[in-house]
């Protein structure tokens, strides 16, 4: 009996050696990279017009599909609608980074119904070398002339601008601004 049970002893330590050296292995594939994804993909983007501030920007959010090596710059190059050089706008990868977020500065001229080019880069912090270059394209359905001249708001308390002539106190009582009784 004590033959058995040392037996049953050296099977239950071995399919557990064995359970372990899975899990191992399984760990270790799990922290590969593979090299035929890319590092990124577009989840989505498009054009902000901000009608308060009389601002348009556009912007998009680059998904991470494959580690993107902490300390990595991200390099993202707007069309500028004007006609002037490429807006370029720039960040660092993170070490759990899971998304990035690009957005340009404001724009003026933008046209609806004409696309405009977004790249992404991603640049080796060590050697400057590119790793990758994304592109894609966003068209907005808006002319930037539907914005009015001067901003209806002064940010970020989004009070009144003193050049939309509304008053500070407006003193509309169905907006909730009318005065204590």
């Amino acid at each position: 009996m004590a033959v058995r049970s040392r037996t049953l002893w050296f099977a239950a330590l071995a399919v557990l050696a064995g359970l372990a050296v899975l899990l191992a292995v399984l760990f270790a594939l799990r922290e590969q990279d593979d090299p035929g994804q890319p590092y990124i993909e577009f989840a989505g983007g498009g054009f902000i017009f901000n009608y308060n501030i009389a601002s348009a920007t556009y912007g998009f959010i680059a998904r991470v599909v494959r580690r993107v090596p902490p300390g990595t710059i991200l390099e993202a190059e707007f069309e500028d609608p004007a006609g002037g050089p490429p807006l370029v706008v720039r960040g660092v990868a993170g070490v759990y980074a899971q998304q990035f977020r690009f957005e340009s500065p404001p724009l003026e001229g933008v046209e609806a119904h004409r696309d405009y080019r977004v790249e992404l880069r991603l640049i080796d912090p060590g050697d400057g070398a590119l790793m990758a270059a994304y592109s894609r394209t966003f068209r907005s359905d808006l002319d930037q002339d539907m914005l009015p001249a001067a901003p209806a708001t002064i940010a970020p308390t989004y009070r009144p601008s003193p050049e939309s002539g509304v008053p500070p106190h407006g003193g509309d009582e169905r907006a909730g601004d009318a005065p204590a009784r």
